[in-house]
């Protein structure tokens, strides 16, 4: 299995949550946040995710447009 690249990850990850455990672990982040229903941020512009809103809900009212 390959190894976590968590520098290399940390370049894509515009989370603004500082006490985050997951950070630039994705393989943690995608499930943690799939159990609540919602996306990591880095999925959402930052104005965004600053909001902390990263509800499925949030994530197509965003998109929908966008194809």
């Amino acid at each position: 299995m390959r190894e976590c690249n968590e520098n290399k990850n940390l370049q894509n990850c515009n989370c603004s949550y500082e006490p985050c455990s997951r950070k630039g672990i994705c393989c943690e982040c995608l499930p943690y946040h799939w159990r609540m229903q919602e996306l990591p941020a880095c999925l959402f512009p930052d104005d965004v995710e600053r909001t902390y809103d990263r509800s499925l809900r949030k994530f197509i009212e965003i998109y929908k447009d966008k194809v």
